[in-house]
């Protein structure tokens, strides 16, 4: 199959022993892209904490400068004037009960879901099918507000949510491949300064043990860690 050389190819060009500097590497994860769409950047950080302690759950949201180069499709729970004010700031669906219903009946055609904290009993609702899709509404990253004009503006503009993993990995995108190297460092730059800055006050030893970057196909290419601590400073 050309698919299985190309990724032989691919991961001919990635040293798996060394941890590359930021430029060298972003360039890197160009380079070994090589499907013929239009691949996702993404990182993978493997951090020094214990996920299943709750002073230890890293979690939060943080705007990428440069967006994610997709439409980000975003719906929100609201009524009356916040309903108004949702759809006049750009949310694709907007609505109550309506929107459950729809939900329940198996249509998820969204990235992001929104909801102001008086919905949230009818959001519930549907939690256990919001939940496994990341797409519940939660104070902690935003989502749940009655500022939504903000909401949906930055969930349009490339926010990204990240959660620590139970292996202790933090999983989120940061652009495209068509990217150029100062757009991705941009946001990978933005990215890794939010998780240093979310280091728990009970986490141990080395907090960022280990960042890997990889386009959707290529292979995944280690990140100097020190590099990334001098350059977010």
């Amino acid at each position: 199959m050309a698919t299985g050389k190309q990724l032989k190819a691919s991961k001919g060009k990635v040293d798996r022993t060394k941890t590359y500097p930021v430029d060298e590497a972003l360039a890197l994860v160009k380079e070994t892209a090589f499907a013929k769409f239009d691949e996702s950047v993404d990182v993978s950080v493997k951090l020094g904490v214990d996920p299943r302690k709750s002073d230890q759950m890293v979690r939060g949201a943080v705007v990428l400068p440069n967006g994610l180069g997709k439409t980000i499709r975003v719906l929100v729970f609201a009524k009356g004037e916040k309903a108004t004010e949702a759809q006049e700031a750009g949310a694709d669906y907007v609505g109550t009960d309506d929107l459950v219903e729809k939900i329940k009946g198996g249509w998820f055609d969204f990235d992001t879901a929104i909801a102001t904290p008086d919905m949230m009993g009818t959001v519930g609702k549907i939690g256990k099918l919001l939940g496994p899709r990341g797409l519940m509404p939660n104070p902690k990253v935003g989502t749940v507000t009655f500022e939504l004009d903000r909401a949906v503006n930055e969930a349009k503009s490339g926010k990204v949510e990240y959660r620590v993993e139970k292996a202790g990995i933090v999983h989120a995108p940061v652009g495209k491949a068509s990217f150029d190297v100062e757009k991705l460092k941009g946001n990978l730059l933005t990215l890794m300064d939010a998780l240093f800055k979310a280091k728990p006050s009970t986490a141990k030893g080395t907090y960022v043990k280990k960042v890997t970057i990889s386009s959707t196909m290529g292979p995944g290419i280690n990140i100097d860690v020190s590099a990334l601590h001098t350059l977010v400073k």
